[in-house]
């Protein structure tokens, strides 16, 4: 699902990557750790393409990161989904909008939205939210949402920067059980 072979990136003179390798086949579940600045969220952005392989070769869902043209970027991002350190909502939009988003984009029937974004809020919590605006919501609150945008489109590849940095010891629980369970139906997760 994800090989990465030699991959290395630098910002200006400081090399953040080098020389990394490793493959994760469908349903690895891994934790990268390490301390600040050792390069975790550059990583996962280079892993959805958000910045380009500088060495190396990355490949991702069956595409090859290098050779992706603007097309392939949207196609392979139908593959992953990703949780966000920053969250990404949109603040003027309510939760159940933020959360429908991806898959209104995919052009899905407005019914079966529907249904997605519901089970996946009411996994999270926030069945009694779904018309609140994301910027009248906790950080906590908007963290789940941001998640919940995430595996509302059944991801082959699910990236996590940081997913539980606002969340309680119980919500963080129930959240790893979440992510147990897309790795059990097939998912790669890298947390």
């Amino acid at each position: 699902m994800i090989t990465v072979s030699h991959l290395s990136h630098s910002f200006g003179p400081h090399w953040v990557l080098k020389d990394c390798s490793f493959s994760l086949e469908k349903g690895d579940f891994v934790f990268l750790s390490g301390p600040s600045g050792a390069g975790k969220t550059t990583l996962l952005r280079l892993l959805y393409a958000d910045m380009p392989i500088q060495r190396g070769d990355v490949q991702v869902a069956g595409m090859d990161l290098k050779k992706l043209t603007p097309r392939d970027v949207s196609l392979l991002r139908r593959q992953v989904g990703v949780v966000f350190q920053d969250f990404k909502i949109l603040p003027m939009r309510s939760v159940l909008a933020n959360i429908a988003l991806p898959l209104e984009v995919r052009g899905l029937p407005r019914e079966q939205i529907e249904r997605r974004a519901r089970a996946v809020t009411r996994a999270l919590g926030l069945d009694g939210r779904l018309h609140t605006k994301c910027g009248e919501l906790s950080g906590g609150e908007q963290q789940r949402v941001a998640i919940a945008r995430s595996f509302v489109v059944n991801p082959r590849v699910l990236l996590a920067d940081e997913p539980t940095g606002n969340l309680d010891p119980e919500l963080s629980y129930r959240l790893m059980e979440l992510f147990k369970q897309f790795q059990a139906y097939g998912a790669t997760v890298v947390f």
